[in-house]
């Protein structure tokens, strides 16, 4: 049943892999297709904690943007296990996994691949062919991306927004589905390349990955140190994938959340009659169109997996921090008063929020 505000009322059920099907389409229902999605989510937090322990809140995170068609790129310093998270969402999600690990001399053909000269079938005939780099892979893992010069940085643009790669004036798609999920190290910046803004807007979602709490880390301590990692089952495939990204997209948003999404958004652009003073003070340069389309889908992913078949304020919520926190450019007087765009989101919802109460 659902309740008034549109949340699945008890918990469902949760299918095991046979039962999960094939792909959700639309003429089976899409509350059907949300129901199965959600339940498919359990398990592959269930699953997912075989080798995880803790970071939650960074597992869900990442299906968000795989559901709404985004990229992640996740901060935090060594050993969080980020390159765990992904390569084990990969292996449950049954896709192909590929990791880059960036260093200085990094070349952009080394990640989309080059053209090889081979011999061919007729004796003493010579031919180019393409040899596919790792980024042909539905999920790549670009590990600490923030490594490499921009020129080889920049070899990633084209294929997360046009999910192809371009060499010698030729066309190659990427499979689907294709997902960048990068990795930043926060300390040790010397030698490091600080992604460009056109860069950092790409990426739907920055995650932030802290440390464990005491209790996880007593777990991780007992039950990591005392054999091999549990193998994880696969749960959904591709085309399942692509499936539920569509039944997303269907996911109804009233009126109020886009005219909040589009608020929120223009109250971080100082030179924007909306924004507040602080803003004024405190910024440089705020987040574009983008910000309003992903806090969009990434609201709808976020609904779905918590049991809602329609968009609620709290799901806008949910998604706003990681959706604007590296779109917002905070200036010297901001930085001297020890001011963060992480601040500035929170001080920007508590403000949405009361306009809200007093509407």
């Amino acid at each position: 049943m659902i309740d008034s505000l549109g949340k699945i009322s008890g918990d469902k059920p949760v299918l095991s892999a046979s039962e999960a099907g094939s792909t959700p389409r639309s003429d089976k229902g899409d509350v059907a297709a949300i129901d199965q999605l959600r339940a498919i989510y359990n398990q592959m937090r269930a699953e997912v904690g075989k080798v995880i322990i803790g970071q939650e809140e960074v597992v869900e995170r990442l299906l968000i943007c795989i559901l709404a068609r985004g990229h992640g790129l996740l901060m935090g310093v060594p050993g969080l296990a980020k390159t765990m998270i992904v390569n084990s969402l990969s292996q449950v999600m049954s896709l192909q996994f590929s990791r880059i690990q960036f260093t200085p001399d990094l070349m952009p053909s080394d990640i989309t691949g080059t053209d090889i000269l081979q011999e061919t079938d007729q004796p003493g005939r010579r031919a180019f062919v393409f040899v596919k780099g790792p980024v042909f892979a539905n999920i790549v893992l670009a590990d600490e991306i923030n490594r490499t010069p921009p020129k080889t940085q920049s070899a990633l643009l084209e294929a997360m927004q046009e999910h192809r790669v371009t060499v010698a004036g030729r066309f190659f798609p990427l499979p689907s589905p294709f997902f960048v999920l990068a990795t930043q190290n926060p300390i040790e910046q010397e030698g490091t390349y600080a992604l460009p803004e056109a860069q950092l807007d790409r990426f739907m979602f920055f995650i932030h990955v802290d440390y464990p709490t005491v209790e996880d880390e007593r777990r991780i301590a007992r039950e990591t140190t005392g054999g091999a990692p549990a193998a994880l089952k696969h749960l959904i495939n591709a085309e399942q994938i692509i499936g539920f990204q569509e039944v997303v997209q269907r996911v109804p948003v009233p009126d109020h959340i886009y005219d909040t999404a589009v608020d929120l958004v223009r109250m971080t652009r100082p030179k924007e009659e909306e924004a507040p003073d602080w803003i004024k003070k405190w910024v440089t340069w705020g987040a574009g169109p983008r910000a309003v389309q992903y806090l969009i889908r990434g609201a709808k992913a976020h609904a779905v997996l918590h049991g809602s078949y329609l968009v609620r304020s709290e799901d806008l919520e949910a998604v706003a921090q990681p959706v604007l926190t590296h779109r917002i450019l905070t200036n010297f007087q901001a930085q001297a008063e020890g001011v963060t765009s992480t601040f500035i989101v929170d001080k920007l919802l508590e403000e949405v929020r009361s306009e809200t109460r007093r509407a």
